[in-house]
Formats: structure tokens, C-alpha cells, sequence
């Protein structure tokens, strides 16, 4: 490219530097990317269809090693007797003697993980458009890393531990829906237990409703969400303790995914989501 010349007032010559154009359009695009926006149905739509078939592809492909997972959950077993916090057992058998208890919870772990999460995405979706990307991203961050956890770390759920004496309450009571229950099971990688998605999304939405909900009893249903959930998957012996505090370190590092993308918290962020910038009119050419 040759250089071109502009003369100054006064008469001279200079030489014209070209601007750099390349690194301001970078600089733009990541802005324009981080930027939060209107989200669009359709393809909200398509990419939370798309990336939960993802997830479940990829879960369900890592090798079961079975013998692995059950020594894992004998290590997780022993740790948490040394630390003092291994009650599973005598919930897991309380919460077993009431049927209509336990098969409540059967139903409740079944289904409200996934009712109550794509509810709170739609209300972000028409309520909180201005914070409903950086919440989402939160979401599927947390999703994304469990499955390292799931890869690195296989584990059986105490239900099938040996000796570990739980009762296995989808068997005992033949409630439907659940992936360990029937046909399902083979469908469903059963010792991917670490950590515990049914902690990190209702802890997600339970955060989110206490941070952004103006009525106060729905904000302290959206607190008594997760803490049910901790209970629900205990008893039903889904999981160990150990497992939702997996679940809680996940979440953690989608919010500071999305800290740092965003510069702020999802709560933080503008209600409304900013107009689309209009596109640049060009000039007649002379």
C-alpha cells in the first residue's frame, strides 16, 4: 500500500499515516459481544435445545468405569465420616418410612429440575431481558464444567454403593421419570454423580429469584428452592453432601465467567436491554 500525502495550511507536505483499523474492530467486536441485547425467541429457543442435547450426548458418552466409581464413592463415603457429616444414611431411611413422602420427593427430583429452571429463563427472558444473556451464560457455564467433573471424577450415587446399605427409592417404590428408574437407566450414565447439577441449577435459580424478584415471599421461596433440593437428593440417595458442594463450586465459576465477561453480576446489569444500534447511514457517493 503506498503511502498517501495531505498538504497543511501552510503549504507543506506530509506524508498521511493510515490508521490502524484492525485492533478497533477487534476492540468493537468483543464490546459489541459483550454487550448485553434483546434476546431473540427463536433462537433462544434453538440454543438451549441444542446445548441441553449436548450436554446429555457428552454426559452419557464418558466411559461408566464402573469399578472406579464405586471405589470413589467409598473414598467420599469414608471422608465424609471423618469430617463428621455423613447422615445420609439415616435420612435416606427416615424420609423411606412415610411412602407418600418419599415418593413425592421421587416425582419432585424427576421433574422440578427441569420445570423450575426453564420457568426461571422465561422469566428473565420477558422481565429481565437486559440481564437474562449474562444469567444464562452463568447457567451453561456451570453446566459445561460439570462435565470435566463427570469425565475426571466418575462416581457412583450411594443407592448403588456396595454394602452401603441405602435404599434405592425409585426401585423400591416404582416411581416413573426418573433416569435411574426402567429403560431409562440405560440411557443415562448412572455414575456421574459429581458434582451435582440438581444443586447448581436450582442454586441458580433460587440466587437468581432472591436477587431479582420485588415480592419478598417469592424471593424466600426462591432461597427455600436449592435448600429443598439439597434434602430431596439426599434421601432419595441421588447424592452425597460432598456432591453438592461440586454442584456449588460450579456455579461459582460460571458467576465469575460471567463477571468477567460482562463486567458485572447478572443482577447488577440493566433491567431493560439496550436498543439495538442502528445501522450506520452511508453518505452518497460525489
Amino acid at each position: 500500500m503506498s503511502d498517501s500525502t495531505v498538504t497543511d495550511p501552510e503549504g507543506r507536505e506530509k506524508v498521511a499515516v493510515p490508521k490502524a483499523v484492525t485492533g478497533g474492530h477487534r476492540r468493537g467486536l468483543a464490546a459489541g459481544l459483550r454487550r448485553p441485547r434483546r434476546p431473540r425467541l427463536w433462537f433462544e429457543i434453538l440454543l438451549i435445545a441444542v446445548s441441553y442435547w449436548t450436554y446429555s450426548l457428552i454426559r452419557n458418552a464418558v466411559p461408566e468405569q464402573k469399578g472406579k466409581a464405586l471405589r470413589n464413592a467409598d473414598w467420599i463415603w469414608t471422608v465424609e465420616h471423618r469430617l463428621g457429616i455423613a447422615v445420609e444414611q439415616s435420612v435416606n431411611h427416615a424420609v423411606n418410612s412415610a411412602n407418600w413422602l418419599i415418593i413425592g420427593m421421587n416425582y419432585y427430583y424427576a421433574t422440578l429440575h427441569f420445570i423450575i429452571t426453564i420457568g426461571v429463563l422465561v422469566w428473565l427472558y420477558r422481565w429481565h431481558p437486559g440481564r437474562y444473556a449474562a444469567a444464562r451464560l452463568v447457567l451453561f457455564a456451570t453446566t459445561g464444567v460439570a462435565l470435566l467433573g463427570y469425565y475426571l471424577f466418575p462416581l457412583a450415587p450411594p443407592r448403588l454403593m456396595r454394602g452401603g446399605h441405602f435404599v434405592d427409592t425409585v426401585t423400591v417404590h416404582h416411581t416413573w421419570g426418573s433416569m435411574a428408574s426402567g429403560d431409562l437407566k440405560h440411557m443415562s450414565n448412572q455414575y456421574a454423580a459429581m458434582p451435582s447439577m440438581h444443586i447448581g441449577w436450582s442454586l441458580w435459580c433460587g440466587l437468581t429469584v432472591f436477587a431479582l424478584a420485588s415480592v419478598p415471599w417469592v424471593r424466600v421461596l426462591g432461597l427455600l428452592y436449592p435448600a429443598t433440593t439439597l434434602l430431596v437428593i439426599v434421601a432419595t440417595a441421588n447424592h452425597f453432601w460432598l456432591d453438592a458442594a461440586g454442584g456449588m463450586l460450579c456455579l461459582g465459576f460460571g458467576f465469575s465467567l460471567a463477571r468477567f465477561w460482562y463486567g458485572a453480576l447478572p443482577h447488577a446489569l440493566p433491567r431493560p436491554a439496550p436498543a439495538r444500534p442502528a445501522a450506520p447511514a452511508h453518505a452518497p457517493s460525489p
